[in-house]
């Protein structure tokens, strides 16, 4: 692998779970400390890039600092605080039934959104939620039915868990979608839009950029779509590239300083 790699790279876009820590009840840091500093160092940008639904961006960035992590808060980038500013952005002030936990219920009430009990709505939103049942589900498909759009966060499968790979969003809007007959908007990874957030928010072109993620299906997979050239970090859900094109396959988020 040859030194400085990255060296025309102007934006970095790092994913959380399974890059800089893994879990959530329990977090273990991974790396993160020594890249965050090298890329300041040498004048360069970055954000957080997490399909995370359950903490707030707030909460996020609070983990980040005590874990020694110097990111910004306005650094930090969640599919929850982008959902809630997607609906804003689309469509207004709107009320929405939830499927998901309180971080994500912060962020929506946070740009005006109001969370209705499910009778009528006009936006099902959905994220993780660890403590979900079948009338919620249930009544999530029966809201898209009767009208109700269907916005998810995210979609991914899995996410890097303390003790290994767990479910995450993506098989409750699959359960949604396939109850309902209804294609949800998706905010988060793998869908561009994230991405085009970052970019811009940046004011940097996607050949200026480089998403550094653990899964194939929405970091790497999701920068291929938006045109950002990706790495691939082996301390979450993914070992191998398996076919996807990465710059480099790095087993720590820290082995990225020689590379700048």
């Amino acid at each position: 692998m040859s030194r400085r790699l990255l060296k025309d790279k102007e934006l970095f876009l790092f994913d959380l779970d399974g890059v800089f820590y893994k879990g959530k009840e329990s977090r273990v840091k991974i790396g993160g400390t020594a890249a965050v500093e090298a890329i300041r160092s040498r004048g360069k940008r970055l954000y957080i890039l997490t399909n995370n639904s359950t903490d707030s961006a707030k909460t996020v960035w609070g983990r980040l600092v005590e874990f020694d992590i110097p990111v910004r808060e306005d650094e930090v980038l969640t599919s929850g605080l982008l959902t809630a500013e997607y609906l804003k952005d689309r469509y207004g002030r709107v009320t929405y039934y939830l499927v998901g936990e309180e971080g994500l219920e912060e962020e929506l009430n946070g740009r005006g959104h109001r969370r209705t009990s499910g009778e009528s709505c006009d936006v099902v939103v959905v994220g993780l939620d660890r403590r979900v049942t079948y009338d919620k589900l249930d009544r999530a498909a029966r809201l898209v039915r009767n009208g109700a759009k269907l916005v998810a966060t995210h979609s991914s499968r899995l996410y890097a868990y303390t003790t290994g790979p767990a479910m995450a969003t993506g098989p409750l809007v699959k359960a949604i979608e396939y109850a309902s007959r209804r294609r949800a908007t998706t905010v988060g990874k793998p869908s561009p839009l994230m991405f085009e957030v970052a970019l811009k928010r940046a004011g940097i072109g996607r050949a200026g950029a480089v998403m550094v993620g653990d899964q194939l299906d929405t970091d790497i997979e999701g920068a291929a779509r938006a045109g950002i050239d990706s790495i691939l970090v082996t301390s979450g859900v993914d070992r191998y590239p398996s076919g996807h094109k990465v710059l480099a396959t790095l087993d720590n988020v820290d082995r990225i300083v020689p590379l700048l």
